[in-house]
């Protein structure tokens, strides 16, 4: 049984108008601005959201979160202000790419680009079975094991393909630069699995900022 529903996706960045007219059109998205310099993306519906919120701290580390997204030609990446940092090769069917502001993701290359171009979340962990299963227990879905990483498909409300979590060797050190909200009647189940309050509504955010059991942040909107 779900304890939370997914809600929409934010990013930080150091210029969000740049970061967000990136985005934009690698994921065929709209970008609009807010008088606060924020923004958001816009797709389809209310769940294609992304926010892009302006931060005082710069990228430091590998984004410990990131984006699987498909293009047509690694080139319209480029000249969008993409870098490529490691090329598609032997069983690699991805290219690992930087934004403009230097936040990782992974462009798979198909010749007719789907709709939604962003297919994939993924998620850097200490132990990737044991949170990707915390996951699907906050989701009520199941997980699926692919040689050695974990996803959750199918979730409800979520507009991608797939929510993968990847064990990596290097600990998480700092904010994550993206990460996910969810709507929930109240946090006291997430508390209840292992979830920790990092800050309660009050004062400019109606919403509790909470992390999961590896300390990846995250907030709950309630209903």
């Amino acid at each position: 049984m779900a304890i939370a529903r997914f809600q929409d996706l934010c990013m930080d960045a150091g210029d969000p108008a740049r970061l967000g007219a990136f985005w934009a059109a690698a994921l065929g998205r709209t970008w609009e601005a807010q008088d606060d310099g924020d923004g958001l993306l816009t797709g389809p519906t209310p769940r294609h959201r992304i926010w892009i919120n302006r931060v005082a701290e710069p990228k430091t580390v590998k984004h410990r979160v990131h984006f699987d997204i498909y293009a047509r030609e690694l080139a319209d990446l480029e000249a969008l202000g993409a870098t490529i940092l490691v090329p598609q090769h032997g069983t690699r069917t991805w290219t690992l790419m930087a934004d403009p502001e230097g936040g990782e993701f992974d462009a798979f290359l198909r010749s007719e680009v789907p709709a939604e171009r962003l297919h994939g979340l993924e998620v850097d962990c200490a132990d990737a079975e044991a949170q990707a299963r915390w996951w699907a227990g906050v989701y009520g879905v199941g997980v699926t094991e692919y040689d050695g990483w974990y996803a959750l498909e199918g979730v409800p409300g979520m507009p991608i393909l797939s929510m993968d979590f990847a064990a990596v060797p290097e600990p998480k050190t700092v904010k994550n630069r993206i990460h996910w909200d969810v709507t929930v009647a109240s946090v006291s189940p997430l508390v209840e699995a292992g979830a920790t309050v990092l800050r309660e509504p009050g004062g400019d955010i109606r919403w509790h900022v909470l992390a999961d059991p590896e300390g990846n942040e995250f907030c709950a909107f309630s209903e």
